[in-house]
């Protein structure tokens, strides 16, 4: 094997490449990216970035020396339009064809958007650096920034824009705020945090229509015909895996780009990163993580199978997610999702600690904590990695 391309120039297909050339690779590796920038790094653009602690150039993952020293054919600024997996050719949107020996695959994700906020001035997402600096030039004293959604960019989002002094109202269509994402008890905890803070939050209300003045957001109509104005509206409602490029591939794009659990899609073809859905032996589920540790993981695990340095490794994690609102560390350990329930075993507002523990079926799939010390933490990350009963994980943690 002579050539790899990774279609994707993002944390998962850099940390790939170079896994391939410390792991000896010596072959051509081509890193495709549809953005002009070196490859950069996402958790701090609704963070450092928008609340102007970090300067642009704090967010590039290698500098230019660095990326020149793995000896990439490096083509950024170019997005793939197609695949020919049988003659091993990846379509470039600039008309060149790319062949290979081994594809990565780490195309992400992009934002959902609201049909009618099409080029209006002050409607934002919030997925590449250039949001966020959008996002920042317009966020200040007085701004009224209604967000639409309230998972974790929108609550993140939410707490920067309030400590550079807008006045934020969160629109989020399900009863409670990031319930999908963390259940309904951690969601009621943050949401309070939130209105402490001053955040306006009104769930069970569905925006209709984006109004536009002049060629700039002007507010948003809802359902019972309310209009609820705004100087800036962040559309925050999940996302959407960059596939289409597949379309005519054979690949399973049904959520992303289906993998087994050796995170291979086809003999030739692996995922890595927020694009990916793949069995996840440790839960015995299909599961797609958008999260920079999993991104991180994931290229490490493909690189070592892609070489087939002895026998093939099953992607098996635990997956691992933060977020940064206020001063609040919220940490996650396991997929707490498609729960079965989640336990309250210490709730306190007053010192922000927070730990709710998940189940699925009869064992512990999950944990949440704020304000828990690392050793706390990673007594939840064991019992989850050893599959550990649901009952037996509850009582070996009362002590913890």
């Amino acid at each position: 094997m002579n050539r790899v391309a990774v279609i994707g120039g993002s944390a998962g297909g850099l940390l790939a490449a170079e896994a391939l050339r410390r792991a000896g690779f010596q072959g051509s590796i081509a890193l495709v990216g549809d953005e002009p920038h070196l490859p950069y790094d996402r958790p701090p653009l609704s963070k450092q970035i928008l609340n102007g602690q970090w300067d642009a150039d704090k967010v590039t993952l290698r500098s230019r020396a660095a990326i020149d020293a793995l000896g990439l054919d490096l083509r950024l600024g170019v997005a793939a339009t197609g695949l020919d997996a049988d003659a091993h050719t990846v379509l470039l949107g600039d008309g060149t064809d790319l062949h290979y020996e081994r594809l990565i695959v780490a195309t992400g994700v992009r934002a959902r958007r609201l049909p009618g906020a099409e080029g209006l001035q002050g409607v934002h997402t919030l997925r590449t650096l250039d949001d966020a600096l959008a996002l920042k030039a317009r966020l200040g004293p007085g701004r009224r920034l209604v967000i639409v959604g309230a998972g974790f960019v929108g609550a993140e989002v939410a707490a920067v824009a309030r400590g550079l002094g807008a006045e934020v109202t969160i629109l989020e269509a399900g009863p409670v705020p990031m319930a999908a994402a963390i259940g309904e008890h951690a969601g009621r905890f943050l949401a309070a945090k939130h209105q402490e803070h001053g955040v306006h939050i009104r769930t069970g209300v569905v925006v209709t229509e984006v109004l536009g003045v002049d060629g700039a957001v002007g507010g948003v109509v809802l359902a019972d015909g309310e209009v609820v104005p705004a100087d800036d509206l962040l559309i925050a409602i999940g996302s959407t895996p960059n596939t289409e490029w597949l379309a005519d591939s054979g690949l399973d794009t049904t959520n992303g780009l289906g993998c087994d659990q050796y995170c291979a899609a086809a003999p030739d073809v692996y995922g890595v990163g927020d694009v990916a859905s793949w069995h996840n032996p440790l839960f015995d589920l299909a599961m797609r993580v958008e999260h920079r540790t999993n991104a991180a993981e994931q290229a490490l695990n493909v690189a070592g199978n892609l070489l087939a340095l002895g026998a093939r490794r099953p992607y098996a994690p635990v997956p691992y997610i933060w977020s940064d609102q206020y001063d609040l560390k919220i940490q996650t350990f396991g997929y707490l999702r498609d729960h079965d329930e989640d336990l309250v075993l210490e709730s306190d507002s007053s010192l922000a600690r927070l730990v709710v523990a998940y189940r699925r079926g009869d064992r512990l799939t999950g944990v949440l904590a704020m304000g828990k010390s690392p050793k706390v933490l990673r007594a939840w990350r064991a019992l989850i990695a050893s599959g550990a009963a649901w009952e037996t994980a509850i009582s070996e943690t009362a002590s913890v």
